[in-house]
Formats: C-alpha cells, structure tokens, sequence
C-alpha cells in the first residue's frame, strides 16, 4: 500500500519510518528548548543571588549595579538581557522564590494535594503537559538555601518577570506559573489573563455550572471562567446578537485565547436538523482536553431561564446527530452580557444537562477593583486556613 504525501507516492514503511524520524525530531527540539530555559533561568538566579547578597550586606548600591551593566555591555556587547533593569528582575526572581512564604506556598499546595515529596534532585527534565484541570506531573523539591526551586523551570524567564512584577501573593504567582504552563501562553497571553484576573475568575466560588456539568466534567470549575472579556471587539453599548458573533468572528484568536487554548473552533450558526425543523447554534467548537462538543450561545439582554431550554435542545441535538461515538456529552456555554446570580443559582440546580452561564463584559474591569477582589479572594483563604 502507498499514500501520496504532497505528489509524492510514500510506501507505507516508509511513512512511518518518516513519521517516528520527526516525532524524533520533534522531542529534540522540544528537549533544546527545554534545556535552553533551563540554563536561561539558572544563569538569573545565580545573578540576582549574588546582586542580592551584595545589596544586603551594602557592598553594593545602586550605581555599582548600573556600572555592572555597562561593564557586561562594553565588554560583551552581544550578550543581551543584563540591563540596568533586568538584573533588578533578577535579583527580585531570587527574592521572591527563595523566600519562605513562596516556598511555604508551593510545598503546601503541590506536596499535600498533587505530588510526594523526593529527598534528591529531580534526575529527569522532563516536563509532561499535565491533563486538562490538573498540576504539572513536576515533583516540587525543598530547595537548600539558594537553590533554585524546580517548579520554577515550567515557563520561561520573561512569564516569570511578568509574573513578579504583575502578582503580590504567593498564591496568584503560583496559580500563574501553573497556568502559563498548563496552556502555553507566551509573555503577552501570560499579561492578559493577569489583566482578566483569571486567577479570582477560575478559583473562585462556582454557581453557574449545572449539576450535570459538574458530574460529568469535574474539573469544569477549573476550566472555564464565569466572566469573559470582549474589550477586544469595541462592542457599543446597544449592539446585536449578530454584531456580536461577527465581531467574534474576525478576532477569533482573541475569543479562543479568551476561552482557553483547547477550544478549536468548528463552525457559525451551525444548522441542526430535528424533525422538518432546522436550527442554528451560535457558535460549535470542540474542546480538545475534555474531547467534547462545546456550543455556545449568545445573547444580547439579560440572562433569562428559558434561554437554558434552548441551549438544552441544542446539546440533545448535538449528541444525538452529531457527536461521534469516542467523545464525550456535549457542553453548552449561554454567554450574556449580565446575569443574576441567584435566578442563575436557581435555573442550574435542576439542570442535569452539561450547561453554564458566563458573563461578557466589553471593557476590563479597572485595576482598583481587581486588587479589592484579590485581597478579599487572598482573605478568604488565609480564614480556610485557619479553618
């Protein structure tokens, strides 16, 4: 048997000899990349180890660090990143992670719910993309004092500066650090979702999930936001259900990131056949991590029970017609510009269908308001600690 790959005719064999070849090269570059990070990170650590010290003890001040960093530029022009700020980043990514509340943090959350703590370094570097709605498969080791924890090494130097210079808890940084692992963002995605206050939008109380998505997805919660951002689109105040879509449509890539990046988009107003009846969804995606159908309806006014009635229709639809036999029940996301909580509450205690209700909101919330809910989010945690 043969495949024609491009025009070219490719034996059977050899289309899998060729196949494991790339899969080869493929694990190289990643383990490169890998590899490269790693040193990347190391490199800073020692840095701001050795600035730190020296800025404690007062041998150095802040000109001695300026006047470093034209050293390194005169006499290693190329060697780039040891600006006057950056080696402040450093010495504030050393401070930071090696202090006792961080480290405190991560062993409490990593080693008491996920990981078993190991006596030695960690012998592999392997990181392995975590399952969707769970830690990376990382054992977190209790540094010797200067070493640099290994949780440290799942995303890049440039995440981790944005991280330190965005976050005050330890908490929100180690939420952050396992969520630009977990979905791969890159520094710009990464400043966005600290602009969207993922981490309180994620992490916080859930009562717009119905039972049925809880019971078969139970890590819905950790999956899927509550309050999406749309600041994106430039909607007006008074807009159409159809502006709306189309507005999504041309900054799908922004939507998808918004949503999460295992969300691949299907379809518009996709028909489904019931009867001598044609219906449209708004919007049919797939989600690659929970290998389900996602349909997503929008709304222009208030939520409204009985938009959930035909959210369910569609999803009954959906399984019924179109989902194939290896994935998972259909989810149905009503997205809407407001939503009482309580008339959410109620309509989501007897719904047994995977549904949810989510907010759109066309502007950022301001700053202000998000560090009055991080505060309040980070209060509640210490009173369940203590708890």
């Amino acid at each position: 048997m043969t495949e024609e790959k491009n025009n070219i005719i490719i034996s059977t064999d050899l289309e899998q000899q060729f196949s494991e070849l790339l899969s080869h090269i493929q694990r190289q570059r990643t383990d490169t990349s890998r590899m490269v990070n790693e040193k990347v990170l190391q490199t800073a650590w020692y840095v701001g180890g050795y600035v730190s010290n020296k800025l404690k003890n007062q041998e150095w001040g802040s000109k001695v660090v300026t006047q470093f960093s034209e050293y390194v530029h005169t006499h290693e022009p190329k060697l780039k990143g040891f600006g006057r700020s950056n080696i402040y980043n450093m010495v504030k990514l050393y401070e930071e992670y090696s202090s006792k509340q961080f480290i405190g943090v991560a062993q409490h959350y990593l080693l008491s719910h996920h990981v078993q703590p190991v006596v030695a370094q960690i012998e592999s570097k392997e990181f392995v993309q975590p399952k969707t709605g769970q830690l990376p498969n990382v054992a977190f080791v209790q540094p010797e004092i200067g070493q640099m924890p290994e949780i440290l090494k799942l995303i890049t130097l440039s995440n981790h500066i944005t991280i330190l210079n965005a976050c005050k808890s330890a908490e929100e940084r180690l939420f952050y650090i396992l969520y630009a692992h977990q979905e791969g963002l890159n520094k710009r995605e990464l400043a966005r979702s600290i602009s969207t206050n993922t981490f309180a939008l994620l992490l916080g109380k859930k009562e717009n999930l119905s039972k049925g998505l809880l019971r078969q997805y139970p890590q819905a919660p950790l999956l899927f936001k509550d309050t999406v951002f749309l600041d994106f689109l430039d909607l007006p105040a008074k807009h159409s259900e159809k502006k709306l879509r189309d507005g999504i449509l041309s900054h799908m890539r922004q939507f998808v990131l918004e949503l999460g990046k295992d969300f691949l988009f299907v379809d518009q107003e996709y028909q489904l056949r019931v009867g001598e009846s044609t219906f449209k969804a708004d919007l049919l995606f797939f989600h690659r991590g929970l290998q389900a159908l996602v349909a997503i309806e929008l709304k222009k006014t208030k939520f409204h029970p009985k938009d959930l009635g035909q959210l369910e229709f569609y999803l009954e639809a959906l399984d019924r017609d179109v989902r194939r036999s290896n994935e998972n029940p259909s989810i149905g996301i009503l997205l809407c510009p407001e939503a009482d909580r309580v008339v959410v509450e109620y309509a989501m205690s007897r719904s047994m269908s995977p549904t949810m209700v989510a907010e759109y909101k066309r502007q950022l919330i301001p700053k202000e308001k998000m560090q009055k809910l991080l505060n309040e989010y980070c209060s509640f945690l210490e009173i369940s600690e203590k708890e």
